[in-house]
């Protein structure tokens, strides 16, 4: 149950970054009994910390579940939350050193910076991620509840048992769990408890209700774009759509003149307008007349294919796998040949770019749906000149991610209207069309294919493949 991780140690069920608390309790609320960083507990009940994001693709459930199922409680007892960023939540699946498999490190590998936390969900690591780590910790929390129960009864441990959400004694008395987490939070838990054999499964492997179907059906659920504040003020921000391009002037006399209008930032390529209502901050954005740079790209996509095409048919070759000798097994044989071709695609989520930020004294709360809340803390942390400690992340759901939102720049547009606008609530929603035009695209690429039959399987199989990437961080390059 244990395993070295970059800048820490996963033991059992527990992450410990450099830099974290040992008392959990820093990281929640005072009434809140954390028994380790995925259970809490309160008067109220029981809180599952899922620390994965929920967008659409049910992680919160099947990560619940995990904990519930050790700690022998009804998924439908607990209530389910993303929690705070920090290490403890690090994904040990995704990052892996750059020599390894990992995902994070096959980016290092091309030359991505490297990331001091890595609370992150994509990949599809998550379950993998959590599936040993979740269930320890509720079977750890089960343990010091009923350790805490033995001491209350003043009897051994061992002849105690669970049963949704209550320790049992032999002679039938129940004590729920909510009566026992004060009690339980000075317990040492095993580093490596017992879990359950998958013979007595009740949750895992069974097909269980999500716990966002409600909120979801109802218009309950909150993402960030629902997310209200006393006082806030509303914006939306205006980029050269020429990614990497510079904005070389602007004229906002049109705008600054409408109604509700109450600031226009100035940014390095473009402006954030900030507005009573986001409508007539949206208003306000057409009304400014811009003169943008051009991009350090060629304006043509014949180009870009001209590019990609070229890199095939150069000399230059990387090879991610030789198995034989596919030259030969090629020479002489039926081939046949095709070639595949994918434009540059934005992901399109369903709803729009948006981030609320609240800078209030050294202390800035970012309201996002976000997949990497580690990485917006430090990014937001280096933008708002505070440190990392200061800055507080709430994940919310979030209208599809598809791995648009592991990016921040949207989160940092809205620190630097909340630097702006200091003290006052600053919720920032981009445009359909500005999130498109901005969009972190999938590369363009094109594939060019050689394949052999022996019978009806192949025998040889070459694909040589040329991608072409368009960075949101306007970082230009063709690998």
């Amino acid at each position: 149950g244990s395993a070295a991780i970059l800048g820490g140690l996963a033991i059992g069920y527990r992450a410990v970054g450099p830099g974290e608390p040992d008392d959990l309790s820093d990281l929640f609320d005072e009434h809140q009994t954390p028994l380790n960083p995925y259970v809490l507990v309160d008067e109220s009940g029981i809180t599952i910390i899922t620390p994965r994001a929920e967008m659409g693709q049910g992680i919160h459930t099947t990560l619940a579940a995990m904990v519930a199922e050790e700690l022998d409680v009804e998924l439908t007892a607990v209530k389910v939350e993303h929690g705070p960023a920090s290490e403890l939540y690090s994904n040990n699946i995704m990052f892996e050193p750059a020599e390894q498999t990992g995902f994070v490190g096959r980016l290092r590998a091309l030359g991505a910076p490297s990331r001091r936390s890595t609370q992150l969900t994509g990949g599809q690591s998550s379950s993998q991620d959590g599936f040993l780590k979740m269930r320890q910790a509720g079977a750890a929390a089960r343990s010091i509840l009923v350790a805490a129960a033995a001491r209350r009864l003043g009897v051994e441990a061992d002849v105690l048992s669970t049963e949704n959400g209550a320790v049992v004694s032999p002679d039938g008395t129940r004590i729920p769990y909510t009566q026992l987490a004060v009690a339980a939070a000075d317990i040492a838990p095993p580093q490596d408890p017992p879990l359950k054999p998958r013979s007595e499964w009740t949750l895992l492997g069974r097909s269980l209700p999500r716990v966002d179907m409600v909120g979801k059906c109802t218009g309950a659920a909150t993402y960030a774009i629902d997310v209200q504040l006393p006082d806030m003020l509303y914006a939306t921000v205006r980029m050269n759509p020429h990614l990497g391009g510079t904005m070389r002037g602007f004229d906002a006399s049109r705008a600054e003149g409408l109604t509700g209008v109450k600031k226009i930032i100035p940014l390095a390529g473009g402006v954030i307008v900030v507005a009573t209502n986001t409508w007539y901050a949206f208003q306000a954005a057409n009304a400014i007349e811009f003169d943008w740079g051009p991009a350090p790209y060629p304006d043509a996509l014949a180009d870009h294919k001209q590019q990609i095409s070229a890199a095939l048919d150069s000399d230059i070759e990387r090879r991610a796998r030789n198995d034989g000798d596919v030259d030969r097994a090629l020479t002489n044989v039926a081939v046949f040949e095709r070639e595949y071709e994918v434009p540059y695609l934005a992901h399109a989520t369903m709803e729009p770019l948006n981030a609320v930020a609240w800078l209030n004294g050294e202390r800035l709360d970012i309201w996002a749906g976000n997949q990497w809340p580690t990485s917006a803390r430090l990014d937001s942390a280096d933008l708002a000149g505070v440190p990392p400690e200061a800055v507080h992340v709430h994940t919310t759901y979030m209208g599809g991610g598809f791995g648009r939102r592991l990016e921040t720049d949207f989160i940092k547009v809205a620190v630097e209207a909340a630097r702006a606008m200091a003290g006052v609530p600053v919720k920032v929603t981009w445009s359909r069309e500005e999130d498109m035009t901005h969009d972190a695209y999938r590369p363009m690429a094109k594939s060019r294919c050689r394949a052999a039959l022996a019978g009806n399987k192949p025998s040889a199989l070459d694909i040589q493949l040329a991608s072409l990437p368009l960075f949101s961080s306007h970082d230009y390059r063709s690998l």
